[in-house]
This record gives structure tokens, C-alpha cells and sequence, in this order.
């Protein structure tokens, strides 16, 4: 199995890339078609942002779903031993989910104003984006699968990251699971059954939404 240690506005050590790779050489013990682990340090350069400067992500590719978890600290090694603990639970739930045939149950009722992003609420996002010069974000159509692209809205604080994935048909099951593998409050896939787009996200316990967009456009 590979380990690919990489950073962002962050230097790597011969020591920390030494702990990493000891930490995440358990990953085979759980996920026995590991085939390539990619970790990511950030460094969050804003003073205001001190107790959590240090962003971990790690992500398990192999010959099944893809696994993945991330964590903050002021101090990098913490958020390594953070991001380890969530990467190998979701391990353990992976192995052992051929014995666990727990059942999840979407709430059919209306959509409520809980889609607030990981990384801030969308109130505050779309007060940015109103005060923010008009901008035209670049089209996504040029970039590969897997591929990353960061731009600035104008002269607002607002960076929108765009990325492409590959998308494989599957159930709403399947996409709550791969949901809570990757550890993200919501999950876009498209519906193996109705070749829908679809947005699954996380509500209150184990309650969780979809929301559906249909894409058929009628031409007068």
C-alpha cells in the first residue's frame, strides 16, 4: 500500500512523514484492498484561525468504495492522531458491515434550512457572494476526474473549489453509506433507479433527506 504525504502552504518533515506512515500502516488491517492512502497537511496562514492551523486530510483508495477522514488542531500531530481515530472507525464499519444490516430511514418530510455547510453557514456564504464584485467562475468542463481548482470571487473573501468525480450509479442506501464513509454531512450521487442527480444529507440522528433534481428540460 501506498502512502502519499503531501502539503499546502506547509513544509514536510522527514519525522512527521515517519509518524503518518506508522499510524496508517494499521489501514491493511481493516481494509485489506488498500491500495493507496493520500494525506494532505494544510497550513492555515490566518492568525485568527491559530487553533485550528493545522488541517489533516486523509483519503483510502482501493478495489471497493473510497474512504475518507479529516481533522483541525493547532498542533499537526494532534490532528493526524484526530483524523486517524474517525479514518479507522469508518474502517472497522467497512469491514463489518457485512454483519450489520442496520437499515436507514429517510424522513419524507419537507426540507428544512439544515444544508449549512461544513465550513460556515450559507447565510454568511451568500452575504459574501452578494457583496462580492460580479465574477464568472471559470467552467469546470477542462478538468480531469480527481482534479482540484481553487478561484477567488473578485475581491471578497469567498474561494470556490471546484472538482470533478467520477459517478457511478447507485441506490439511496448505497449513497447513505457512502455518505458516512467519507464523513460529509451530505452525499451527491445519481439514483440507480430513477438516473436522477440527487443530494442525500445528514438531519438530526439517524434521520437523513434527499433531495432530487429533475433534469428533464422541455423544449417549447
Amino acid at each position: 500500500m501506498d502512502i502519499i504525504v503531501t502539503g499546502r502552504f506547509a513544509e514536510i518533515h522527514p519525522d512527521f512523514r515517519e509518524t503518518v506512515e506508522n499510524k496508517l500502516s494499521k489501514v491493511t488491517q481493516f481494509y485489506p484492498r488498500a491500495q493507496r492512502v493520500d494525506v494532505v497537511l494544510t497550513h492555515e496562514r490566518n492568525p485568527r484561525q491559530a487553533d485550528r492551523s493545522e488541517r489533516i486530510e486523509l483519503t483510502v483508495y482501493g478495489k471497493g468504495p473510497v474512504i475518507r477522514a479529516e481533522a483541525e488542531s493547532s498542533d499537526r500531530y494532534a490532528a493526524v492522531d484526530i483524523a486517524c481515530g474517525k479514518l479507522f472507525e469508518r474502517l472497522r464499519r467497512l469491514r463489518d458491515r457485512s454483519k450489520d444490516h442496520r437499515r436507514y430511514k429517510v424522513d419524507p418530510r419537507s426540507l428544512e434550512a439544515e444544508l449549512a455547510a461544513s465550513h460556515g453557514d450559507v447565510k454568511d456564504i451568500a452575504s459574501d457572494l452578494t457583496e462580492a464584485e460580479e465574477y464568472q467562475l471559470r467552467s469546470a468542463a477542462d478538468l480531469a476526474p480527481g482534479e482540484v481548482r481553487e478561484e477567488q470571487v473578485g475581491d471578497s473573501p469567498v474561494i470556490v473549489r471546484q472538482k470533478v468525480h467520477e459517478a457511478q450509479p447507485m441506490t439511496v442506501d448505497e449513497a447513505l453509506y457512502q455518505m458516512e464513509l467519507v464523513g460529509h454531512p451530505f452525499f451527491l450521487f445519481v439514483d440507480s433507479e430513477t438516473m436522477q442527480p440527487c443530494v442525500a444529507y445528514h438531519r438530526r440522528g439517524w434521520t437523513y433527506g434527499v433531495v432530487r433534481l429533475n433534469s428533464k428540460v422541455e423544449v417549447a
